[in-house]
């Protein structure tokens, strides 16, 4: 059966969201006590993603969800990005269930062969969705979306599996860039 929403269908929207809070859960991706996040500051919870971006039941629902919300766009000379490493897999999945290219953003230049920061085929004007694996502040993901910008793409959302609901929406949106959260921090916490 195929699970795939159409613009009439918001009810398998958030089916499908319900079902990713439960597989999240399910790969017990967060977890409880004292951290250090990458940033240095200290939390009281840690959103282990990477137990979710390699689970294939994870993959599927989240792409399955991002295409729900990308109506109109689906017609579209579309690209699906992700940042490296972490969104590459979700950007995969997105990339095979919407059946739009990949392409894959570098965090620096590669230093032979081509040297290229973006892999994958980008146009001038194309339109680009983002999709990340953990939003904290957007820092990582807004510059994904500058160096998409910079070479000519079209960036108006960024979808996340999981937004720790700390700045990111209202950085992006200085970015005039909309994030969609699949699912917020609060919605695994009880």
């Amino acid at each position: 059966m195929n699970e795939t929403p159409t613009k009439s269908d918001p009810t398998l929207s958030l089916q499908l969201k319900n079902k990713l809070i439960s597989l999240l859960k399910e790969v017990q991706c967060v977890k409880f006590g004292e951290f250090i996040l990458a940033s240095g500051k200290k939390s009281n919870y840690y959103v282990d993603i990477k137990k979710a971006t390699t689970n294939p039941r994870v993959l599927k629902t989240a792409a399955q969800l991002i295409k729900s919300y990308l109506n109109d766009e689906l017609n579209e000379n579309l690209k699906i990005a992700g940042v490296e490493l972490g969104s590459v897999p979700i950007a995969t999945a997105v990339s095979i269930e919407t059946e739009k290219d990949l392409i894959i953003i570098r965090k620096k230049a590669k230093d032979y062969g081509t040297k290229n920061k973006i892999e994958g085929t980008l146009n001038e004007n194309d339109k680009v969705i983002v999709v990340e694996d953990v939003t904290t502040t957007g820092g990582s993901v807004a510059k994904a979306v500058d160096e998409i910008r910079k070479n000519g793409g079209v960036v108006e959302k960024v979808f996340v599996i999981v937004d720790r609901m700390e700045g990111a929406k209202e950085n992006l949106k200085n970015m005039d860039v909309e994030l969609i959260p699949l699912v917020n921090v609060d919605e695994l916490k009880d």
